[in-house]
């Protein structure tokens, strides 16, 4: 895929968002993101149950906002609407960890004041949240380019590829395993390397 294919890619996906009904736009926008959203959760010290609810509650927002997504570059990204949801979404499974019920007066208002952005709401794990988004953001580059290269090439050639490169398992093991050459696994790493090599570099080149 060139790096015009997957701009164009991207931006369909989250131009035509707008549509409700459209089911299988949205669902290949969750497959595409959910684990994305998921994992920075709970990097943020959420709980798997809760960072489920960050999914879900990201998705409703996404789709109740997504009209006043303007697709501009120049102006701001996706990627940033999209860490900007997820960040309220976190805030507020943070929030429901304590009942008002049990807060004090005090404790209230000193709340209050901490909460007024969402930067300065208490967290667990103390992370730098854009830092984590990054990390992940990354990884959901590279599960998404792995997928692609999958489909184009043999299915024998991305199974050696994934356990010599991906699963990092010695040559001779994967020869044994697979019932390959040495020759075959050194090939199959240089032609589907090459391939995710491509996918990533116009991945990086076209930023949403």
């Amino acid at each position: 895929m060139t790096r015009a294919e997957l701009l164009a890619t991207r931006r369909s996906l989250v131009e035509k968002l707008g549509d409700w009904n459209d089911r299988k736009r949205w669902q290949q926008f969750f497959d595409s993101y959910w684990r994305l959203i998921h994992s920075t959760a709970r990097k943020a010290g959420l709980t798997d149950a809760e960072a489920q609810e960050v999914v879900q509650e990201t998705l409703i927002t996404v789709a109740k906002k997504i009209d006043q997504l303007r697709y501009d570059s120049a102006v701001g990204s996706f990627k940033g609407w999209l860490l900007n949801i997820t960040r309220w979404r976190i805030a507020d499974q943070f929030r429901k960890r304590k009942p008002p019920a049990v807060r004090s007066t005090s404790a209230t208002a000193t709340d209050e004041r901490r909460t007024r952005t969402i930067e300065r709401i208490a967290d667990p794990a103390a992370i730098d949240l854009e830092t984590a988004w990054e990390e992940e953001w990354r990884n959901n580059i590279l599960r998404a380019a792995v997928a692609r290269v999958k489909r184009r090439v043999d299915a024998k050639q991305y199974q050696i590829f994934d356990c010599y490169v991906l699963k990092q398992w010695p040559a001779r093991k994967v020869a044994a395993e697979l019932r390959v050459t040495l020759a075959q696994v050194y090939l199959a790493k240089h032609r589907v390397g090459a391939l995710l090599t491509k996918e990533l570099k116009a991945a990086d080149r076209a930023p949403l």
